[in-house]
């Protein structure tokens, strides 16, 4: 479901407390905002809770400093952290990839056909590969060969690109290196991952293949936000699906790719629809 055109998007957190709903609803009715559509999440384990509201202003003289200003006596109670979107924000979206291009063409093909309201300003790889892509598309393409000597450099390109391109989210769509500890830091909650999901864990190279000699009965996929722990950031999404004995390792990969491809749109969706918290190691995820 998209949000209306003139929708402002209202996302909060805070410790747990009786009348957190009622605080931002009812200061919603107070200025006449039409809430078109609301959740809310109270974690009795972390005791914080978390709200996201959609929401048509009820003055054409809104403005989002007014509203903070308005709110912000209400919210002090509730020691809430909150932030507005303005209709027709668009997440600037950087996107990492190495040589399997299903991700990229996923995401390249939603943005162009609108069904991701994002920005893709850059695309940036370890290999020349994927260029005609890019530039089908009209965007920048830089290739930035890495080995391991050149690590530290090659990284430290990266982070200026995504400085000149002012980027809000970088998305690793089968960007096939470790990230460096002082680079998964760096990018600590604004960069998305995908990867298989087999059980049991098949490390390494051709892993759909080491699946199937295996036998495995379900091939998967889960994108996550990136951390210090390699391939074990807070999950945003994750996808299955049931194979059997007559999938091959090549019917595997396609079905593995079909499944990384939606799994990743997914997170890239969420979170740039602010449909996400991070909370710890974990998220909270307002899908719908």
């Amino acid at each position: 479901m998209s949000s209306l055109p003139d929708s402002w998007i209202f996302t909060a957190n805070c410790p747990s407390k009786l009348g957190t709903v009622d605080v931002v609803t009812r200061f919603m009715a107070d200025s006449q905002h039409y809430v078109n559509e609301i959740h809310s999440f109270d974690d009795r384990v972390s005791e914080r809770f978390f709200i996201r509201i959609e929401f048509q202003p009820g003055s054409e003289a809104f403005t989002q400093e007014a509203f903070d200003e308005q709110f912000a006596a209400r919210a002090a109670e509730f020691d809430m952290e909150w932030s507005l979107t303005a209709p027709g924000h668009r997440e600037r979206v950087a996107i990492l990839v190495s040589k399997y291009d299903h991700c990229l063409n996923d995401l390249l093909f939603r943005h162009r056909t609108g069904q991701l309201n994002i920005e893709v300003p850059v695309i940036i790889s370890n290999h020349p590969d994927l260029q005609h892509l890019a530039e089908w598309h009209g965007i920048p393409y830089y290739h930035l060969p890495i080995t391991p000597d050149t690590k530290p450099q090659q990284e430290a390109q990266i982070l200026e690109l995504l400085e000149k391109y002012e980027i809000d989210l970088v998305v690793l769509a089968r960007y096939m290196q470790v990230l460096s500890p002082d680079m998964c830091e760096t990018l600590d909650g604004w960069a998305i991952n995908i990867h298989h999901s087999l059980l049991p864990g098949f490390k390494g190279a051709r892993p759909y293949h080491q699946a199937w000699e295996k036998g495995v009965k379900m091939v998967g996929a889960t994108a996550h936000y990136v951390n210090n722990d390699l391939d074990e950031g807070p999950i945003i999404t994750q996808g299955i699906q049931s194979v059997d004995h007559a999938h091959y390792p090549e019917d595997l990969v396609s079905k593995g790719q079909d499944i990384e491809r939606i799994t990743l749109f997914n997170a890239v969706r969420y979170h740039c629809d602010k449909r996400v918290f991070l909370s710890g190691r974990r998220t909270v995820v307002f899908s719908n």
